[in-house]
């Protein structure tokens, strides 16, 4: 990726730019201390001056009102605020009438801003003081008061905090009274510039010191450049939260959230004192100390997915090359690109006006389709359908270009959902929720409601990233998540009115990601590369969850690695320099999830043996009761020396009906809610009360035989054996009652259970062997 930088032969402004502001995505309004606001239109390239202000007003900063918040279009939008020098701000309409101006500082008003919805204005000043102003301009509160100047400052994402510069501090000081504030030394020098993204939650910081760093939320240093020649005089966020710019003297750098850099570009600007990102996030434009205004369009961004490569060459053109057979194919746009995404054998690009799908197998006939409004800020892709973000909202399309649907969460803001908190799959949507970030909501793409009985899935701390598998059944629907403790959890998408059990599975886990063509999750952990091959164990044999693991060392990759991709057995990882890793991970795993997928239960066993590898083995035990097939399970547990499990598993052979065999295959999962309900459900009373005292549940075993009026006498007699065994007396009140006047005898309990069994196998016998799910041959 790189800068693609435009100059004038001769700037415009006589003195130098102080502010610049986009109001469309090719519109620019620049101020200067030559008291001109000029407008540049970029399709034309024509400048036209705007206003000429008064001669003792020089102006500072300036920030548009914002366009459209949540999907509704403000009327508002036609003004901007201007700060200057004499300790006004103005508001000031696009055709350069100033609407108000409003005494706000003694000295130089050095910053103001608008928070996102558009309701409030903070300014900053040589005072030291920060205040909060209505949108007509009535100072509402005098949020602090300092003894130095206040140079920048930027709202928090959800426009309840306010992050401000002291010297060399940084400050985020919430609304709320009596609220925490924080605080700390983040340079050398004093800081000049700061930027807080609604996307990413992540802080912008330049200073004095010739250093830009960049924060999490909580004041934790993710990054720090290295020493530059001069101070750095200006950062800015694009919108979406993927990329940043920094200016300083005749310097501009493009650079990517987590700090390095992509581009460094050296134009003849002098210091560029501030820098705007267009609305659609392509171009940047820069106020410079000589008087030009230096504009740069990001170009060359890569798309890699297989054998294909793309590259964004020009704004309007795409190179797709076939590393195969070296084709290359040129794809041209009428508007300029804005979002790409390359996956599942489709390349879906968006442009300003339109939306268009490749197949990977013909470039030449794209589907095209209009869009509606608002800039795509994300594209997802699944395999059978891809989800468009906007301001607006979320579009489901399938790939043939037809609207699926357009599911709706009231009150969200979609233009900060990125790939951490949005994820798709097949037959599911998931997205967490900035408002509460304990609750991810669950959607059914080809109908946009919610799933199941439509409540969302929460958390007992926030949810930092979430995926969805990719493969496999809908019913089985997994969703791996992080939390704010970086604890990997996961759970079952699909609840059927009893609440879902959530697994942790791991822990100090930084980054994750599913393989796109079977259920394999790996992800970064604290020191370690770590693949789970078949997270779902835990759901069967969680005794198994450490044997179906790999695990390597993962100190080459530095500090705060990122996975990109995982497709295939190659995974993809971005270090913290920018370089990308590629690991390759055994491909046997994703074999062994086809052929149990396909239910060749002995290809399985063949793979196994061929490999003789234990990780594989416990993944087919796992995956074989997984799917009742107690044949195999015996095999792959006797393989990996789990004798106990094996005696059992030749038991649940040994039972006389499919009933029971099912019953104790749930059991062997640890489901004893469902085998007891399952056995009450097929009229074997004796055998769910015998579950029960096996497991010693003897409060429960008590009530099912008196509920039923039947076997309280056995249950009476395995409690006092159990009691005698260890010396005790009975003191439980219920078993004491029942105990009265019972005789125990334990050759009519012995008849009595013989003649359950007998009564069972006869049940068996009758009913016609119907090849059931339980295939177990005896």
């Amino acid at each position: 990726m790189r800068l693609k930088t435009s100059l004038l032969k001769e700037p415009k402004h006589k003195e130098l730019v102080s502010c610049v502001g986009w109001t469309t995505a090719d519109d620019l309004y620049s101020c200067s201390d030559d008291h001109q606001i000029i407008k540049w239109n970029l399709l034309n390239g024509e400048t036209t001056q705007v206003a000429k202000l008064p001669d003792d007003i020089y102006p500072i900063d300036l920030h548009w009102f914002p366009k459209s918040f949540g999907g509704k279009r403000q009327t508002h939008a036609e003004n901007f605020v201007l700060t200057s020098s004499d300790g006004k701000f103005h508001l000031i309409s696009k055709t350069g009438r100033v609407e108000k101006s409003v005494e706000a500082h003694c000295g130089a008003v050095l910053a103001g801003r608008w928070n996102y919805e558009g309701t409030a204005l903070v300014t900053v000043g040589e005072d030291g003081q920060v205040k909060i102003w209505s949108k007509s301009g009535m100072l509402r509160s005098t949020l602090a008061q300092q003894g130095t100047p206040i140079y920048s400052v930027a709202w928090g994402p959800d426009s309840e905090k306010i992050l401000y510069t002291s010297g060399k501090q940084l400050i985020i000081k919430p609304l709320q009274p009596n609220a925490k504030v924080l605080q700390w030394k983040a340079h050398d020098g004093i800081i000049l510039k700061v930027d807080w993204n609604s996307v990413n939650d992540l802080i912008l910081s330049a200073g004095e010191d010739c250093k830009y760093k960049v924060w999490d939320s909580y004041g934790r240093l993710m990054y720090s450049s290295q020493s530059h020649e001069y101070p750095i005089t200006s950062v800015a966020w694009a919108l979406d939260g993927e990329l940043f710019a920094v200016g300083s003297f005749h310097t501009l750098r493009l650079c990517d959230k987590t700090g390095w850099s992509y581009a460094l570009e050296k134009p003849n600007t002098g210091s560029i004192f501030n820098i705007a990102w267009s609305t659609d996030g392509t171009q940047i434009a820069g106020a410079c100390g000589n008087g030009h205004v230096i504009f740069a369009h990001v170009v060359e961004q890569r798309w890699v997915w297989k054998n294909f490569g793309i590259t964004l060459t020009k704004r309007r053109t795409m190179e797709v090359r076939n590393v195969l057979n070296d084709a290359v194919d040129l794809l041209e746009f009428r508007d300029r690109v804005i979002k790409a995404s390359l996956n599942y054998g489709h390349l879906v690009v968006s442009t300003s006006l339109q939306c268009y799908i490749f197949s990977t197998k013909n470039w030449n006939t794209p589907l095209i389709f209009d869009l509606k409004e608002g800039t795509v800020s994300l594209i997802l892709q699944a395999e059978r359908h891809f989800l468009l973000v906007d301001g607006g909202g979320l579009y489901l399309y399938s790939y043939e270009g037809r609207l699926i649907s357009s599911p709706k969460v009231p009150g969200m803001r979609t233009d900060i959902l990125n790939v951490q908190t949005i994820s798709l799959s097949n037959d599911t949507l998931a997205l967490r929720d900035k408002s509460d970030e304990k609750v991810i909501y669950l959607f059914e793409p080809l109908a946009g409601k919610p799933l199941g009985d439509g409540k969302p899935l929460t958390h007992k701390t926030e949810i930092m990233e979430i995926a969805l598998d990719q493969k496999g059944h809908t019913n089985e629907r997994k969703i791996a998540f992080i939390d704010k403790n970086r604890d990997l959890y996961i759970t079952s998408v699909k609840r059927f009115g009893k609440e879902q059990k959530v697994i942790k599975i791991g822990t100090m886990v930084h980054t994750l990601a599913w393989n796109d063509t079977c259920n394999i999750l790996c992800g970064l952990q604290d020191t370690r590369f770590t693949v789970w091959y078949y997270p779902n164990v835990v759901y069967v044999d969680k005794d198994l969850l450490p044997k179906t693991l790999y695990e390597r060392d993962a100190s080459e990759f530095s500090k705060n690695p990122q996975i990109v991709s995982f497709a295939g057995s190659q995974v993809t990882v971005r270090r913290a320099d920018g370089s990308l890793i590629h690991i390759s991970i055994s491909p046997y795993p994703a074999i062994l999830h086809e052929y149990v997928n396909n239910s060749k239960w002995e290809d399985a066993v063949r793979l196994c043996r061929f490999v003789k590898d234990q990780t594989l083995w416990a993944c087919l035990a796992a995956m074989a009761v997984a799917s009742k097939d107690m044949n195999t399970a015996e095999v792959a547990y006797a393989s990996i020396g789990e004798i106990d499990k094996v005696q059992y598993i030749s038991s649940i052979k040994d039972l006389p009906s499919k009933e029971s065999r099912l019953a104790h295959i749930l059991l062997f999962s640890g489901n004893v809610q469902d085998a007891e309900t399952l056995l009450l459900q097929a009229g074997l009373i004796y055998q769910a009360i015998q579950v029960n005292i096996n497991l010693y549940n003897w409060e429960r075993a008590l009530e099912l035989a008196v509920k039923h009026k039947t076997h309280v006498d056995t249950v009476l007699a395995y409690r006092q054996k159990f009691l005698d065994d260890f010396g005790k007396k009975e003191t439980n009140q219920r078993f004491l009652q029942y105990a009265e006047g019972l005789e125990v005898n334990w050759d009519k309990i012995k008849a009595k259970i013989e003649l359950e069994i007998a009564k069972e196998r006869e049940r068996a016998a009758a009913t016609p062997a119907v090849r059931a799910s339980v295939t177990i041959q005896r």
